[in-house]
């Protein structure tokens, strides 16, 4: 119950016209420079990556806030999760995740995930009690397992984790700004700060992007 009231809470806060007065970020504080920049899979749009890992905590606290920023998020930005996998036991969250995005199932279950994990203590981790749980969420088990276990999947979630070295990222939740920038709670000090750097990060990432194509 309390951490319902916590989740609230952090919508509540995150809701408030909070953005339109932020402090300028500062390279180095707020933020670092990507060492080797890489290009994007968004196209014209800003690409904003989250790597995360449903087991994580401070993913967790902050996904009710982010929630809340990614309704601010401007048309010319797009985010793309990745679920990081450090260790092996990061790797079934990975393919979980990769399964729902395959079943659009996502927008329906992504928040839900969180939830099994961080307030229902039900480990995911294990196979049979990963398709208990898809089962009484009213999805069809022997497909999404057979999707699971694909070859697909486990591709993607292995192509994930090489994008999380290829970036350098050492924790989550992190985020990449349009290849060239990354940023995390733990440099902005607060999950408020963060939103604010990242959406001047965007912002500076569109200016860039005007200045490369001569203003078109």
């Amino acid at each position: 119950m309390l951490a319902r009231a916590l989740v609230f809470l952090a919508v509540t806060v995150f809701s408030l016209p909070a953005f339109s007065a932020a402090e300028e970020i500062f390279e180095g504080h707020d933020y670092t420079r990507v060492k080797n920049p890489q290009p994007v899979a968004t196209g014209n749009k800003v690409e904003v990556l989250e790597f995360f890992w449903y087991r994580c905590p401070h993913c967790f606290q902050l996904e009710p806030a982010l929630t809340g920023w990614l309704k601010t998020l401007p048309p010319d930005a797009q985010v793309r999760r990745v679920p990081a996998v450090f260790r092996d036991d990061w790797m079934p969250g990975a393919k979980l995740y990769y399964t729902l995005e395959q079943m659009n199932l996502l927008g329906k279950l992504h928040g839900k995930v969180f939830d099994a994990y961080h307030v229902e203590n039900i480990n995911l981790n294990n196979p049979a009690v990963l398709g208990d749980w898809v089962t009484k969420q009213g999805v069809d088990r022997k497909k999404f397992e057979g999707i699971y276990r694909s070859f697909s999947v486990q591709s993607k979630a292995s192509q994930g984790a090489r994008l999380a070295t290829t970036y350098a990222i050492s924790g989550v939740p992190a985020f990449v700004i349009d290849g060239k920038y990354t940023t995390s709670v733990s440099m902005t000090g607060s999950p408020q700060r963060l939103f604010e750097v990242l959406n001047q990060l965007i912002a500076k990432a569109r200016a860039e992007r005007g200045a490369k194509t001569g203003g078109k």
